[in-house]
């Protein structure tokens, strides 16, 4: 089994990704692999709607979303860290995940059907729980099983040292880590056991404004 950890901080080893390497830690003390995918400093645009997708199967911009929709499919669960910007999610993750989840989406890449999705925020003060809001609805429409921690999935720190002193912090970086091993055991014992995963529907599309 193996977790991707996804830092969508613009700091490659900041506050965001020592709250995920205390994720990491966990998973891999409960013998889950772990990888962390740096989406990198450079501007990224945002979804433009252009639908090219639906044929390419990968986004128009060939950028780090291409780059983590080449590697999502070896993975059986996500942890995607952000830090608090202006009181929600980071402008790039969101960029992110827009793209990448649309184009999985319009593509029919089943990259990300039914495997958990976990998420890790830091910020120095506030904005956190909006920010947990925000980026759990990403993972709702994408069919994500969400794994949760003892309390909301946030740590608190200006620097990777303050950070470390959060010790409620840093506990639910690592409850996130063994419950996302927890559940990504519970799944493959029920796959084994011939518990197949549920039978998608073709999806019915209603629009409020109708003719």
């Amino acid at each position: 089994m193996k977790v991707l950890l996804v830092n969508g901080s613009p700091h490659k080893e900041g506050c965001t990704y020592t709250a995920l390497l205390e994720v990491s830690s966990a998973l891999n003390e409960n013998n889950v692999d772990t990888d962390v995918f740096w989406i990198g400093s450079k501007p990224l645009s945002g979804c433009i709607a252009c639908k090219t997708c639906v044929k390419k199967h990968t986004c128009v911009f060939d950028d780090k979303v291409n780059e983590f929709l080449d590697l999502a499919g070896e993975y059986d669960g996500f942890v995607f860290g952000t830090p608090v910007h202006w009181g929600g999610a980071t402008g790039a993750i969101t960029s992110f995940l827009d793209r990448a989840f649309y184009a999985d989406f319009c593509g029919g890449g089943n990259r990300f059907l039914l495997k958990p999705a976990g998420l890790a925020i830091s910020a120095r003060r506030a904005g956190t729980t909006a920010t947990w809001d925000q980026m759990n609805k990403y993972f709702g429409l994408m069919q994500m099983p969400i794994i949760t921690s003892r309390y909301w999935n946030m740590v608190h720190g200006t620097t990777p040292e303050e950070v470390r002193k959060d010790a409620e912090g840093m506990q639910i970086m690592r409850i996130l880590g063994k419950n996302m091993a927890w559940f990504l055991k519970c799944k493959e014992a029920g796959v084994k056991a011939g518990i197949a995963l549920p039978e998608q529907e073709t999806i019915s599309f209603t629009n409020f404004i109708r003719e």
